[in-house]
């Protein structure tokens, strides 16, 4: 069985290996200095730099490739950064996880 990717969402690689290694799971986590609050589709779920995988304990990991840090559960739903980015797959119209 082939293994799965580290990211889970887009094609571009991430700006370092520490996804790939599980480093990533050492990073610290965003605070709202960083993250503002949203009431749009502008979330950290809905950005191209979002990741999420299963980590140490099949406990969810929630990752911001941009800034290399965590996200707290639930904070993906309702909260984006100034470096928020539309999902390429949105940009182009198409979704092969879908297809």
């Amino acid at each position: 069985m082939a293994a799965l990717p580290s990211h889970s969402r887009g094609t571009l690689p991430v700006p370092s290996s520490a996804a790939d290694d599980g480093d990533d799971e050492h990073w610290p986590y965003l605070d709202e200095e960083v993250l503002v609050a949203s009431r749009s589709r502008k979330v950290c779920l809905t950005c191209h730099f979002f990741r999420h995988r299963a980590g140490v304990n099949c406990i969810s990991l929630l990752t911001c490739q941009l800034h290399q840090a965590l996200l707290a559960h639930g904070e993906h739903l309702t909260r984006r950064c100034q470096g928020w980015t539309d999902d390429m797959t949105r940009q182009r119209g198409w979704c092969p996880e879908l297809a």
